[in-house]
């Protein structure tokens, strides 16, 4: 048995931070590894010692596993903790570990190499006698032999990358038409993040569950589960919503799938913590999906219904010790639901959002947790994921922990870049889900083709932006003025003074002015092409636009609870109600010098995200249709296609493959044809 004294994380942000908590509680020291990009952020700060590792790019840093093991040899680190993502799941940097003389902390390099390609790992879960989805699996990888497996197993299919997971490389094929497409693009998309464009194909099991076991492991033929957690709400195969336990979970179900998965971890001979996933039907069958040979995104649900660390049984087992666990000692008390708050933009087809987090205040409630790994004044980088937190919410029962979930969200603020909260608080707020009943296809049905559309912004929500612009110009004119008595604050020899405003919220400008003739009390008066409407405003709190203070607004007989940060001219401001939770971002277009330039014209496209340009499909003359393609950006190792909005003639490419772009970098432009030039075609 060897005890640990120091560990490295060979990863950053919230997971790098939870490991750390529980080493730090074992009282073993630790050490962050840190890129360019992440010189201020919290784990750096949180470890006792830190070392950069290279640039921002993870192929420049976190990828690199010779700069981790120097990293581990310049601290005298003896263990290292792959956290997940990045090197997690990778066999050659488990085998250097162990090589190095270090302890690497998760299963052997060939548990991870045989469950980390699909097709492998399916075989020996064949062998196994673990149920599996009738599919193809084998070596002959051209496209007459998939395009033949694919009508043996008959439509429609999942065409998956052999070598990884998360969503990437996985397309759902409905016929024959979609087959030769998608194994191009899922091709590409798997060797871009994986290094092999391996495929597998799988019948698709039509509205199934996708429900996951969390197994544990050690040296000494002890194999336990500690239950299942349901991950059924995903947005194309990434998880948005986890619980546990199950909705539909009956004691002798789980006593089934927690067999076959301790099965699946006995066969491989594996140690340590280890999720192997299913689908579950409506009939109650469960098909193995895949085995994920590290610790989940998701293992608080976990951790908080049955009470156990993760961390630290993993910690244990990588020193020798005995899981001090049997299998019925495992029990689920409670209910426990975890959301993944991400930078990203719900209205712009969730593309990562990036840019300095302005104010960062995560809700103080019993029985919810906050697993973060970013602090105010950061820098969302375009490097990494875009997950910035997980909150997990506990309860008696499911109800209680999904009410409580809820009112966590809408009372956390995160101003700055685009965020998915209140994409989540709609998810959990469905009738769907309140009853328990969300499958894969949840987001798909309650969405539909055109996806998540925030609710349009209310009268009463722009009267209160405006008032919180005048309250910050008043409160700077203040400021600048030598002294100005309480009495003459507001006065104005003419009336009521009104202040105009021509907010830019979203993509709408709202025309208003705003008035007061006494403290505290504010009317708005908003000017439509229709017509105007008067709102007025009252607050008897201190009246000052900060984030650490939540003031209260009476706007038209409904009160407002009111967080606001200024930065750089922009009004970032958090804001809920009975009814509502949302967050707003808008600027004073009176006080902002317009240049006349319109980077937002039909015929220049500009990159909507921070990417990398994988593919170009025009050049310069050429005459382009409306929704013809034109470029493929990755980001997240996420592909995503470029059309183009108008017709015309390409008369400038900036940009080429392998290109990186940062979001509004100008990639094409077209000539636009007119309405003459159509009619006279």
């Amino acid at each position: 048995m060897s005890s640990i004294r120091k560990i490295l994380i060979a990863n950053r942000g919230e997971i790098a931070v939870r490991i750390m908590q529980t080493a730090r509680r074992l009282g073993i020291s630790t050490v962050a590894v840190y890129s360019d990009a992440d010189v201020q952020a919290p784990h750096v700060t949180l470890a006792d010692e830190a070392i950069r590792i290279g640039a921002g790019p993870v192929g420049e840093s976190y990828l690199v596993i010779d700069n981790i093991l120097d990293a581990a040899r310049q601290t005298n680190a003896d263990a290292i903790h792959p956290g997940y993502g990045f090197l997690s799941e990778n066999a050659d940097f488990a085998e250097a570990v162990q090589k190095a003389g270090l302890i690497f902390i998760g299963p052997d390099a060939e548990a991870i190499s045989l469950m980390g390609n699909k097709a492998a790992a399916k075989r020996r879960m064949i062998e196994a006698g673990v149920p599996c989805v009738p599919g193809y699996e084998d070596a002959d990888q051209s496209d007459e032999r998939l395009i033949e497996a694919a009508n043996d197993i008959k439509f429609p299919i999942m065409v998956k990358a052999a070598a990884g997971g998360g969503g990437r490389g996985m397309r759902l094929v409905q016929d024959m038409d979609e087959l030769k497409n998608a194994l191009v693009t899922a091709r590409s998309e798997a060797a871009n993040a994986f290094g092999s464009d391996e495929l597998i194909l799988e019948k698709a099991i039509i509205y199934p569950r996708h429900v996951e076991i969390q197994v544990f492991a050690d040296r000494h033929g002890q194999v336990v589960h500690l239950g299942e957690r349901d991950c059924s709400v995903q947005r194309r195969h990434q998880k948005v919503i986890e619980e546990s336990p199950c909705p539909v979970m009956t004691a002798e179900l789980r006593a089934d799938m927690g067999a076959a998965a301790v099965e699946a971890a006995r066969n491989i001979n594996y140690v340590g913590a280890g999720t192997v996933e299913f689908l579950l039907d409506q009939s109650g069958a469960y098909y193995f999906l895949e085995m994920n040979t590290r610790l989940q995104v998701e293992h608080p649900v976990t951790e908080m219904v049955t009470g156990l660390d993760l961390v630290e049984l993993q910690i244990k087992v990588a020193q020798g010790e005995t899981l001090d666990l049997k299998q019925e000692d495992v029990s689920l008390d409670g209910h426990a639901i975890e959301v993944r708050l991400y930078a990203e933009d719900p209205n712009n087809d969730f593309m990562p959002a990036t840019g300095k987090i302005v104010a960062w205040r995560p809700v103080t409630m019993d029985n919810v947790r906050f697993d973060g790994g970013v602090v105010e004044g950061q820098d969302i980088s375009p490097f990494y994921d875009p997950m910035v937190a997980k909150v997990i919410a506990y309860g008696d029962d499911r109800e209680t922990a999904r009410k409580r979930l809820v009112e966590a969200l809408r009372q956390t603020a995160l101003l700055g870049p685009a965020t998915n909260r209140d994409f989540l608080v709609t998810c959990l707020e469905k009738e769907t889900f309140i009853k328990g009943e969300a499958t894969t296809a949840f987001i798909g049905e309650i969405f539909g083709e055109t996806g998540y559309t925030a609710e349009p912004v209310s009268n009463e929500t722009v009267a209160l932006q405006g008032v919180l612009h005048f309250i910050h110009d008043r409160g700077q004119a203040l400021d600048r003025a030598i002294s100005v008595p309480d009495a003459l604050k507001n006065f104005s020899t003419t009336g009521d003074l009104q202040t105009p405003y021509s907010l830019l919220i979203g993509e709408e400008i709202f025309d208003l002015t705003v008035s007061s003739a006494q403290a505290g009390s504010y009317q708005v008066d908003i000017t439509f092409e229709e017509g105007a409407e008067t709102i007025l405003v009252e607050t008897h709190d201190d009246e000052q636009v900060t984030p650490d203070v939540s003031l209260s607004f009476n706007v038209n007989n409904k009160i407002f609870k009111s967080r606001a940060v200024f930065d750089a001219n922009v009004l970032f401001h958090a804001m809920q109600s009975a009814d509502t939770a949302i967050f707003l971002s808008s600027i004073n277009q009176l006080h902002v010098t317009d240049d006349g330039a319109d980077g937002s014209a039909g015929g220049l496209v500009t990159a909507p995200l921070h990417g990398r340009v994988i593919e170009v499909f025009v050049k310069v003359g050429d005459k382009v249709e409306e929704g013809q393609k034109l470029a493929v950006v990755e980001a997240m190792k996420m592909q995503h296609e470029i059309f183009s909005e108008v017709e015309g003639d390409v008369i400038d490419v900036r940009i080429v493959s392998d290109q990186q772009v940062s979001v509004n970098d100008l990639m094409i432009e077209i000539a636009e044809e007119d309405a003459g030039d159509k009619e006279d075609a």
